[in-house]
């Protein structure tokens, strides 16, 4: 009796040991090979069938164990979102996708810049939620039901500003690249790389840390709270909002058609009687609405919002990255930091690129005031009072008070993030 005693206590210790080494073992391979965004997602990150098996039977782990952030910087047209889109773009383990929605709008409605129903607007809503959390999930494939011709062998050359990812212009998705070519601009880096392998852009995509996503078409933060409730992910917004007679100056002159008749306004000092106002009434409201949210830290936003006023970031790029990363809690590398110095000291030529981040960060954010008249300054001032005031720009009050002003009209002002 007393040897069996023994016998059945080593059994025991024996089965401890065994449990500890298998818990060991799970937690450190199966969250380290499925890091995006939770263990329950198991088909878009595991890579052998035993632990694909295993996942599929456990879905219980509902919340992102291996924290990686995903990062969403909400914007409009002509914010300077695609400077802050290389904030992330340089950092080592960041994956960095530039507006993939872009596919959505231009196959679902390609109009959607003139429309105005709600009917479409839900729809791109719609479909746009379930891109971005498959995106976040580093399922690239889901991308293939939008990008027109149809991907063949999940490969294709007709993914929106694929040179504007880092990540898709580098090993192992691009191998072609020797290393001079690590610094490459971004038409180069389609000439370079030729067709994108989605599959290696989505491994890619799981050997890296977190993932931010850049995107011009959400109009306002409300239209996230499912995926900023969703808690298989770990989403963090930064709003990105810039002046609105900055975004129209800037708009004017890289959409020339598109604002025409503003430039005649501009250009004769006689408004169109068929001005399309809303061109302008749209970015106030939507940044009313979102900023109003934000601004009013509801629950689901906690921790999950940031607000970003492109001339505070401009002013000072540095401390505002590094404000940036805090909130998000990512290390800040010296990639990201060497491209700030270099990116944002440029002279008069190297911001002729209309879609370009090489410039004079703070000349170019109060450049609007040289190139608009007071009038549509005036009339803008008028048409946007609420959020204008609210984001804390200052108005002129005459065409002298507007030029001569060294300094741009903004207050200084201190967004502090909803943690």
């Amino acid at each position: 009796m007393q040897c069996s005693w023994k016998a059945v206590l080593l059994l025991a210790l024996a089965s401890i040991a065994i449990q500890y080494t298998a818990i060991r073992t799970f937690t450190s391979k199966s969250f380290h090979s499925c890091p995006i965004p939770s263990p329950v997602n198991c088909s878009l990150s595991q890579d052998t069938d035993a632990v694909d098996r295993l996942c599929d039977e456990s879905p219980t782990f509902s919340y992102n164990l291996s924290r990686k952030t995903h990062v969403l910087i909400l914007a409009t047209t002509r914010s300077g979102s695609s400077f802050v889109g290389q904030l992330f773009n340089q950092h080592f383990d960041v994956f960095y996708l530039f507006e993939p929605l872009y596919h959505v709008q231009y196959t679902l409605i390609p109009k959607l810049t003139q429309s105005k129903s709600t009917t479409d607007r839900r729809v791109m809503l719609g479909a746009s939620r379930d891109l971005l959390r498959s995106l976040y999930d580093c399922d690239l494939y889901f991308l293939e039901n939008y990008i027109k011709p149809q991907p063949v062998n999940h490969t294709t050359d007709r993914l929106f500003r694929r040179g504007a990812s880092k990540a898709l212009c580098s090993p192992p998705v691009c191998e072609s690249l020797a290393a001079v070519d690590l610094h490459l601009e971004e038409g180069d880096c389609v000439k370079k790389c030729g067709t994108l392998n989605l599959t290696l852009a989505t491994e890619s995509c799981r050997e890296h840390g977190h993932v931010a996503i850049k995107t011009v078409r959400v109009p306002e933060i409300s239209d996230l709270r499912a995926l900023v409730e969703d808690p298989r992910l770990n989403l963090k917004v930064i709003q990105l909002v810039r002046d609105p007679r900055g975004i129209l100056a800037s708009r004017s002159e890289t959409f020339r058609d598109t604002y025409r008749l503003w430039r005649i306004w501009d250009g004769t000092g006689r408004k169109p009687y068929n001005l399309d106002v809303t061109q302008l009434t749209t970015v106030c409201e939507d940044f009313w609405n979102s900023v109003s949210t934000g601004l009013n830290r509801p629950l689901w936003l906690k921790g999950k919002y940031m607000l970003v006023r492109y001339e505070d970031l401009a002013r000072n790029p540095m401390k505002k990255t590094e404000e940036i990363y805090d909130f998000l809690g990512i290390p800040m590398d010296s990639n990201v930091e060497r491209w700030i110095q270099n990116n944002t000291r440029g002279d008069r030529s190297s911001s002729k690129h209309k879609y370009g981040t090489v410039r004079n960060s703070a000349a170019t954010a109060e450049k609007w005031r040289f190139r608009l008249s007071y009038e549509i300054v005036a009339f803008t001032q008028h048409a946007c009072e609420q959020v204008l005031a609210q984001l804390g720009y200052k108005t002129a009050g005459s065409e002298e008070e507007l030029k001569n002003l060294s300094i741009s009209l903004v207050e200084e002002r201190d967004f502090l993030p909803f943690s």
